[in-house]
């Protein structure tokens, strides 16, 4: 019997009305088999006889084809979060989910403690829209309780029709009581790519998952800031990114790498080993990059988190990341549905698993709050201002009132609407003013 090894991915959880994205790879057949005399006897033996007791004793009939089933996805849901069964209906929703669009809440989700955690919620989505935050615990899914249902009863729950709504009880840290979220299903179109310019030659660039084109979707991104004038740096957040396909992850890193190891995987098969280079030529021609993260970050995002932070081409901001450093790999069975099977360890550059400890960020930041003071009426008195005061000879034009008052406002609300964001463009200046003053820094293009 043949097993087609197929379509290496880094997944994530589960995507509510989707699934997880999948990678691309060369594809290769391995004739399943093994020593035949390892077959543990006994343990088929008492398996066979609880399945004889099910099918003799429940209390109502049981197709043996549910009971088989049941048992694949039991087998696999023991061995870690991230591997499961896939039936036909589940995995050609997971082949569509590369395309960025699908029905659902929008929303990645995993297992704790029997209850559904939120790994982060996807931009522009019902979910994220209504408030649903990374870290959230889902106790209950309208009025049946999750604890006790399997991840993919759960996500079978939250599936629909477009339109039609759901209530998400939630318990959130540092809140007392449980929340209740009202959401309406909604086809879900993942734009993976979202960019802007914060200021003249600072770009910000937002990947929301790693889909199969996001790496050509950011070179474009760049392509289109660069059209103002030449980029001095570059904000890249992957905040609240919950992974995705492994080719697109490595084809952001190697943008900005000139050469060098960009990620490499370990697991016992020889096909699971594998090493991922960079290629000449880095987009931005060495300027400076902050790279913005948060728990929600996962999988793909911590490869180039990692990458960048190893090869020190980026200084990495926020908050520590999920630490989710497996490899999953799609296996096709006979009947149309697949096998989602961990097969491997990712590392970075440096010989760093990110499994379950994740990435630390170089500049720790902390989850604030700002408010605006209120300002005096009354302007404090500067030396300009005093009677008879000496001129400055050398003064050179200032900017008109006007525009100065509007570009104070416009980094008074960034930093309002988005703190960290704020801090990372700050440190972007704070770099370049180093180097024009003949400094160096750590994240200079190599030579």
């Amino acid at each position: 019997m043949l097993r087609q090894r197929n379509l290496l991915t880094l997944t994530l959880g589960v995507a509510l009305g989707a699934t997880i994205s999948l990678g691309g790879s060369a594809l290769a057949e391995k004739e399943a088999g093994g020593d035949v005399n390892s077959i543990p006897f006994e343990g088929l033996k008492t398996f066979s006889e609880v399945y004889g007791r099910i099918r003799q004793d429940y209390v109502e009939p049981v197709t043996d084809d549910k009971l088989l089933e049941d048992a694949i996805r039991g087998m696999l849901t023991g061995l870690d979060p991230h591997s499961a069964y896939l039936d036909k209906e589940q995995y050609n929703e997971l082949k569509v989910g590369t395309t960025g669009q699908f029905g659902g809440l929008g929303i990645e989700v995993g297992m704790e403690n029997g209850f559904v955690k939120v790994i982060s919620p996807i931009d522009d989505t019902p979910a994220q829209k209504a408030g649903v935050k990374a870290g959230d615990l889902i106790i209950r899914l309208d009025d049946k309780p999750v604890k006790g249902m399997s991840l993919n009863d759960a996500v079978k729950l939250m599936r629909g029709e477009p339109g039609s709504p759901i209530v998400l009880t939630i318990v959130r840290e540092g809140v007392e009581q449980p929340i209740k979220i009202k959401l309406v299903r909604d086809i879900i179109k993942v734009k993976s790519v979202k960019s802007r310019l914060l200021e003249d030659g600072y770009g910000y660039v937002r990947i929301t998952s790693f889909q199969s084109k996001t790496g050509d979707n950011v070179l474009e991104a760049l392509g289109d800031l660069r059209k103002n004038g030449e980029l001095k740096g570059l904000v890249l957040d992957l905040r609240n990114n919950p992974g995705g396909v492994l080719n697109a992850a490595v084809a952001v890193s190697d943008a900005f790498l000139d050469d060098g190891l960009i990620v490499y995987t370990d697991g016992r098969v020889e096909d699971s080993k594998m090493r991922f280079n960079a290629t000449p030529s880095d987009v931005l021609n060495g300027a400076p990059i902050v790279v913005l993260i948060n728990s929600g970050s996962a999988s793909a995002s911590e490869i180039v988190a990692g990458a960048l932070q190893d090869h020190k081409r980026a200084i990495i901001m926020g908050e520590k990341t999920f630490g989710k450093g497996s490899v999953q790999t799609i296996l096709p069975t006979s009947n149309g549905g697949a096998v989602k099977l961990t097969t491997a360890r990712y590392y970075t550059p440096s010989g760093r698993s990110i499994q379950a400890e994740g990435i630390a960020p170089d500049v720790p930041i902390s989850k604030v709050k700002l408010e605006a003071v209120a300002q005096s009426e009354f302007a404090p008195i500067k030396e300009a201002d005093l009677v008879n005061h000496l001129d400055n000879k050398t003064k050179k034009e200032e900017p008109k009132k006007d525009e100065a008052k509007s570009a104070e406002d416009k980094e008074e609300a960034l930093a309002l609407q988005d703190y960290p964001l704020n801090e990372a463009l700050n440190l972007l200046k704070g770099i370049n003013i180093v180097r024009h003053r003949g400094g160096s820094t750590a994240v200079t293009k190599k030579n």
